[in-house]
C-alpha cells in the first residue's frame, strides 16, 4: 500500500490560488508602437493582428506545481509486515588482542595459525548462527575498548570482529577491565539476558579493576559470563638443539577464568584445539532464549523520485516554450 510520511503539506496545493488572490497582477509595460488606421491597406485582418495567449503552459505548469507537491509529501511504498526474529538475548563477545595471542597452536584444514585468527574463523560461524541475539563486541588488551555496541546486524559484528588484529589495544591483558565495560554496556538491559563470552590465553597483566571484582559487579548486575582458555598444553618446539616440547598456555589463569564463571553462574571451557573450541560454540548455541514480545516491521520504498521528475519534465517544457516564443 501506498503511505504518505507528510500529508500535512498537501495544504499547499491551493498556495497558487491565494497568491494570486492576494498579490495584484503586474500589467504589462506598454511599449512604442506602429499605429496603422487601415489594416485592410496592408492585406491584414483585425484577427491576424492581435494574437490570444496560449492556455496549455498555464496547465502544465498547474500539473506540475501538483506533482511537486506530492513529490513533498513523500510517498512510500509499505510491503507487507514481517516478522522479526528476536531471541531476547543481549550477547557481547569479549575477544583478548594481547600478544601472546599470536602463538601458532591452533591448524585448520592442515595449515598453522595463530590463536586470534582460529577464533575469527570458529567465532564467525558461531556468530551467523546467532540469528534474533543481539550481539556485541569487545577487544582488549592493554585496555577494553567497545568495538561494536549491541546490534541485531550480525553482519557488521562480523567485519570488525575480521578487521581487529593483534596488539590493537597493547600487549598486556586487562580481562577486569573487559568484564568491567561489559557490565557497563549491559547494565540497561533485561537482567534475563545479559550474556558475555569472554575469550582468552593469559592472566590479567593490566587495568584498574581486578577480575574478581569485575566479576562481582557483574553477580550483581545479574550478568553471567562463560570464560574460555585459548591456547594448547603441548607444542613441539625445534630449536638448534633439536626439537623439545613446551607448554605454550603456561602463562593462562584458568583458576581465575574458573572463579569469574562460577561466581556468574556461567562456565568455564578450555579450547585446546580447533575442534575442541567448535564444540564449545556448539553448547554455548544450546543457551535457552528468553522469550519476549515479537516484533515487526514493514519494508518501506521511497517514491518521492516519480512525481518529482515528471514536474521537472513539466517545467523543462514551459521553459523551452518560452524561449521559443521569444
Amino acid at each position: 500500500m501506498i503511505h504518505i510520511e507528510w500529508p500535512w503539506l498537501l495544504a499547499c496545493l491551493p498556495l497558487p490560488i491565494l497568491i494570486r488572490w492576494l498579490i495584484p497582477a503586474v500589467n504589462p509595460v506598454e511599449q512604442a508602437a506602429l499605429k496603422v488606421p487601415f489594416l485592410e491597406d496592408f492585406g491584414l485582418q483585425q484577427s491576424q493582428y492581435v494574437t490570444q495567449p496560449k492556455k496549455w503552459p498555464l496547465l502544465l505548469a498547474i500539473i506540475a506545481w501538483f506533482f511537486l507537491v506530492i513529490a513533498g509529501t513523500r510517498p512510500q511504498w509499505l510491503g507487507e509486515p514481517v516478522e522479526q526474529a528476536v531471541s531476547g538475548r543481549d550477547l557481547m563477545l569479549a575477544v583478548d588482542l594481547s600478544g601472546s595471542m599470536e602463538e601458532q597452536d591452533f591448524v585448520i584444514n592442515g595449515q598453522q595459525i595463530d590463536r586470534l585468527t582460529a577464533i575469527k574463523i570458529i567465532a564467525g560461524k558461531f556468530i551467523h548462527r546467532r540469528t534474533g541475539d543481539r550481539l556485541g563486541l569487545i577487544l582488549f588488551g592493554t585496555q577494553a575498548y567497545l568495538q561494536t555496541p549491541l546490534t541485531f546486524d550480525r553482519k557488521t559484528v562480523l567485519t570488525l570482529l575480521g578487521e581487529s588484529a593483534l596488539g590493537l589495544a597493547g600487549k598486556n591483558t586487562a580481562i577486569g577491565d573487559a568484564i568491567g565495560l561489559a557490565v557497563k554496556r549491559l547494565r540497561k538491559q533485561s537482567a534475563e539476558s545479559r550474556v558475555l563470552i569472554l575469550l582468552t590465553d593469559g592472566a590479567n597483566t593490566a587495568g584498574e579493576i581486578s577480575p574478581l571484582k569485575a566479576a562481582e559487579l557483574a553477580t550483581q548486575e545479574g550478568l553471567t559470563i562463560y570464560t574460555i582458555g585459548i591456547g594448547a598444553d603441548e607444542m613441539v618446539e625445534r630449536t638448534f638443539f633439536g626439537a623439545r616440547k613446551v607448554n605454550p598456555s603456561r602463562d593462562l589463569d584458568e583458576k581465575t577464568l574458573t572463579a569469574i564463571a562460577e561466581q556468574t553462574g556461567g562456565q568455564y571451557f578450555r579450547a585446546r584445539n580447533t575442534e575442541e573450541l567448535e564444540k564449545i560454540y556448539q553448547i554455548l548455541d544450546q543457551l535457552e532464549p528468553v522469550e519476549k514480545d515479537q516484533q515487526y516491521f514493514r519494508p518501506r520504498a521511497e517514491l518521492f523520485h516519480w512525481p518529482l521528475a515528471f514536474a521537472l519534465i513539466l517545467v523543462t517544457i514551459i521553459s523551452l516554450s518560452r524561449l521559443r516564443w521569444t
